[in-house]
């Protein structure tokens, strides 16, 4: 059970109507969004500032460490020659962190702006059925961010993706970030917040109008033995639940086992208690998702939102204030 990226879609985005959404994803053959795509689905080309053995120039980027690209040097036709048959293929982008100087930040945004438009010149060459989504970037700045919206919705494209964020700089920032980031893309067309995340910071962000997360989450954490529940997150490597017989949650597919089984399979080192408990992640986070688009859909997101966090964040509240 190698780390495997959610696919969450909320929609909140002007769409009209279900097979519009359907197609906004391109969840070919299923009846309805799913919350899950395959990795090879999704195809990203980001370029993270942070990593090693990596030489940077406007025209390419070589990375030594990057084993698909057989020592070809990574360029935005090269990244959407391999995304070829996707569903959804990321433009090709430069991500810093968000501590970086401020041209550093411009910089790298700039420079994913000219990747932008010869990814979506690169895509359209290759006559892709699928769909291409634009990032932004421009880190915290609302400035950049607005910039980096303009000329991203100048060029065109399927989705938008919010990118850059969720690489360190604390959820306050991040949410303070997405209280304009998301408000400066197009409306009518999916927004993707890209890397998140944890089940409140997906709450927050679909407040703050995100449709659609990946990350490795859900999967990372049930393998090494973290389950979220509506109560937070727990450890089930911890003592207290070596007796505790009852079940992550009466609803979830692991609800025939106790908690007290699942310790002992972790604790053993069982690939069982890994497979369980990443079903069970899967799960709640799929019912997460259909609650917010059911809220959204009944116009009561906010007490959706408000409740989840009121249970949600309880314990973490209570373990603070001792």
């Amino acid at each position: 059970y190698y780390d495997h990226p959610l696919l969450a879609v909320a929609f909140n985005s002007d769409i009209a109507d279900a097979a519009q959404q359907q197609q906004a994803v391109l969840t070919a053959g299923s009846p309805a969004p799913t919350a899950l795509l395959n990795a090879a689905q999704v195809f990203q080309g980001t370029v993270c500032g942070v990593v090693g053995s990596v030489r940077l120039s406007e025209m390419r980027i070589t990375v030594k460490l990057f084993a698909i690209l057989r020592d070809r040097a990574a360029t935005p036709e090269v990244i959407l020659e391999l995304a070829e048959g996707s569903d959804v293929a990321m433009a090709f982008d430069q991500l810093v962190k968000t501590t970086d100087t401020a041209e550093a930040q411009a910089a790298a945004m700039e420079r994913s702006m000219r990747w932008a438009r010869r990814s979506r010149e690169a895509f359209d060459g290759l006559g892709n059925e699928g769909a291409l989504f634009g990032i932004q970037q421009g880190g915290l700045d609302e400035g950049l961010r607005a910039a980096s919206a303009d000329a991203l919705r100048e060029i065109g494209f399927d989705g938008y993706a919010v990118g850059g964020l969720a690489v360190g700089e604390g959820q306050e920032a991040m949410f303070a970030c997405l209280d304009f980031a998301p408000g400066q893309l197009p409306q009518d067309s999916p927004r993707y917040l890209m890397g998140v995340g944890k089940p409140d910071d997906i709450v927050g962000a679909v407040e703050r109008g995100i449709d659609m997360f990946d990350c490795v989450l859900p999967t990372r954490s049930g393998r090494t033995g973290q389950a979220f529940t509506r109560d937070g997150p727990i450890n089930i490597r911890n003592a207290k639940f070596a007796d505790d017989s009852e079940p992550l949650d009466p609803e979830s597919p692991t609800a025939q086992w106790s908690k007290a089984y699942l310790h002992h399979l972790v604790r053993s080192g069982e690939i069982l208690g890994a497979m369980l408990m990443t079903e069970h992640n899967l799960w709640f986070y799929q019912r997460l998702m259909r609650e917010l688009r059911e809220a959204i859909a009944e116009g009561r997101l906010a007490v959706c939102a408000d409740a989840f966090r009121a249970r949600y964040c309880r314990s973490a509240v209570q373990i603070e204030g001792r």
